[in-house]
């Protein structure tokens, strides 16, 4: 049998605890009503008896304390809220915990922005991750030596494990599932909660507004020139000239900065505009392709499947209602 920790960390999403739970308890009661013996023991396991979240609008009493866990096989991280650094200050306790789980042979997964606190203990280095895209900007100013795919749902290396934003949570839920047990169980349980068992981006529900977290005054008006202009032709040359620096140092300074080159922030602010109209619903897709600045119908697909991991008319179908 599997022991299964799920952690209660200061300022811990709530959901992202008592799901966990509730997945791997009903796999037990799965198992134990196909005749088989039960899987996991499932325990929430805190750095003291009683947790205060949201708030103090609810309180948690850990199962176990961390001081009492000898060994774990899987470790859940919950999804964190707040001020990520304030909770990294205040689960540092938990940090260390964790390495040390794992150092003597425990998998570690992450849910949502909980990877935020994987990354501090220092396991992912040179290794990839998986966040919330809306926080990715974020997580590589602070962990630059972790390799994020923020465009993954789940990512899993080294018994290592994290998921996208929100409710992507419940996809790694249903790998670990069938990792542990079997693919009957995890297909199951995709039935029982009503999750999309296959679901591996979460691109489509991307919003791309721009790295501008940085502090170079020149790059912030060179995205404020290129998204204003997004549906005219533009060229390095002439951004470069525009703003007074040779194209290799606007190249370079503009990908320190915003982790894309300059092709692929005018894609993203293309496709992000697209996007927005295929919402609405009111135009055609080739209406839509030619207001954002593309006139070839095979060049625009490719680029918008890059960035939504979707056609147009399917992206359209999907969210215009």
């Amino acid at each position: 049998m599997k022991n299964v920790h799920i952690l209660v960390p200061e300022t811990a999403v709530p959901a992202a605890i008592v799901d966990p739970q509730y997945m791997f308890t009903a796999i037990n009661g799965f198992l134990t009503g196909a005749g088989q013996a039960p899987c996991f023991r499932v325990h929430l396991v805190g750095a003291k008896p009683e947790i205060n979240l949201s708030n103090g609008l609810l309180l948690i009493r850990p199962d176990r304390l961390m001081r009492e866990i000898e060994k774990s096989d899987l470790i859940i991280i919950p999804a964190i809220s707040g001020d990520i650094n304030q909770a990294i200050e205040k689960n540092k306790d938990m940090i260390q915990w964790i390495t040390g789980q794992y150092q003597r042979g425990a998998e570690v997964a992450s849910l949502c922005i909980g990877a935020f606190i994987l990354a501090a203990t220092g396991l992912l280095k040179g290794k990839t991750c998986s966040t919330h895209w809306m926080h990715a900007p974020t997580f590589r100013s602070m962990f630059p030596d972790v390799n994020l795919v923020d465009d993954r749902v789940i990512s899993e290396q080294n018994g290592l494990y994290s998921s996208g934003g929100a409710n992507a949570y419940w996809s790694l839920l249903l790998y670990l599932v069938e990792k542990y047990t079997s693919r009957e169980m995890a297909v199951l349980a995709s039935k029982y909660f009503l999750l999309d068992i296959e679901k591996s981006s979460q691109l489509p529900f991307s919003i791309f507004k721009g790295q501008k977290t940085h502090e170079d005054e020149v790059i912030l008006a060179a995205q404020e020139y290129l998204e204003k202009y997004y549906d005219q032709k533009i060229t390095v040359e002439a951004v470069a000239e525009r703003f007074g620096l040779g194209r290799r140092t606007l190249e370079r300074r503009f990908k320190q900065a915003t982790s894309n080159t300059i092709l692929e922030y005018m894609q993203r602010i293309k496709i992000e505009a697209a996007k927005k109209q295929l919402e609405s619903g009111r135009k055609t897709v080739s209406e839509i392709m030619y207001d954002v600045g593309y006139n070839d119908p095979k060049a625009f697909r490719e680029v918008f499947k890059k960035y939504t991991d979707m056609s147009p008319l399917d992206y359209k179908v999907k969210f215009s209602g």
